[in-house]
């Protein structure tokens, strides 16, 4: 049986009157951005609660790399590393998202506290996620996604990536609809870095405004991500470390903003909070 999640999602995190921070928890040992870090449970809780202290709005927690060419982990591995640690940090109250290709995951993550499915292949890897969507009410984001991290980069071939990006989007909003998932429940995201290796990404960024116009809430995640390593390559051309493209982050939570994202999803919460306040001001001061 799918449960229902027993609370509603808190009013502030589905009104468009502020950009969200959402965290990055990576339950994993093989992450892109720190190794592994967090792998353990007690780590993973312990990065939470400083992610919240640093103001952060919600807390994203995944068992599962997607960095281009890791291997899949088997669904019981999954479940053992992301429940317990949602579980847990959603006693404290915090706000909780699922990072998941998985419909099982989804449910159990929901049952264990979680408000949204954060789903990099928005339906599309598993046909019994729309459903687990559908029937349990929580947020769902809905990522563009061509293919899993081991092919994903073959499949970068756009006519025109910002045109491509957005049918294919509004095709995965068509069947969300069609099988009963509520319009309020939908989050976009471009899919910064999924299937999109270096430039196709800055098109995407550069129409933000026009994704967020959509009519439903955005997502914005480049976070780390390669593009901007390779964006900050020094003279040898080697691209910057992961931990080096905070700042980059930085600036593009504060764009990101400006041109009406819903939501962010960082790895550095305390950078991207100082970003959003230069937002907020600049986007204050030219309502006046």
């Amino acid at each position: 049986m799918i449960m229902q999640h027993p609370e509603p999602l808190p009013a502030s995190l589905t009104a468009l009157d502020r950009t969200l921070i959402m965290g990055v928890i990576n339950v994993t040992p093989d992450s892109f951005s720190d190794g592994g870090q967090w792998f353990s449970h007690e780590s993973a809780v312990r990065h939470g609660l400083e992610l919240l202290a640093q103001g952060a709005d919600i807390l994203d927690i995944g068992g599962e790399s997607t960095r281009p060419g890791a291997p899949r982990v088997d669904e019981s591995e999954e479940l053992r590393r992301v429940v317990p640690v949602i579980r847990e940090l959603a006693h404290t109250g915090a706000t909780i998202s699922v990072d998941t290709t998985r419909a099982s995951v989804a449910q159990a993550a929901i049952e264990a506290g979680a408000h949204i499915i954060n789903d990099v292949s928005g339906g599309l890897a598993d046909e019994e996620m729309v459903s687990v969507a559908a029937q349990t009410g929580a947020v769902f984001v809905a990522m563009h996604w061509r293919g899993h991290a081991t092919v994903m980069d073959s499949l970068e071939v756009y006519d025109d990536v910002y045109l491509d990006v957005r049918r294919e989007l509004l095709e995965r909003v068509d069947h969300l609809l069609e099988a009963g998932v509520n319009p309020a429940q939908i989050v976009l995201d471009p899919g910064l870095g999924f299937s999109k290796s270096g430039e196709n990404n800055w098109p995407l960024l550069a129409h933000t405004g026009d994704l967020a116009a959509l009519g439903f809430p955005l997502l914005v995640g480049a976070s780390r991500k390669r593009f901007l390593g390779h964006l900050l390559a020094g003279a040898d051309q080697e691209p910057a470390a992961p931990a080096e493209r905070d700042n980059a982050t930085a600036a593009i939570t504060a764009l990101a903003s400006v041109n009406g994202a819903w939501a962010v999803r960082v790895h550095n919460v305390a950078q991207s909070v100082d970003a959003l306040k230069v937002a907020q001001a600049w986007r204050a001061a030219s309502e006046h």
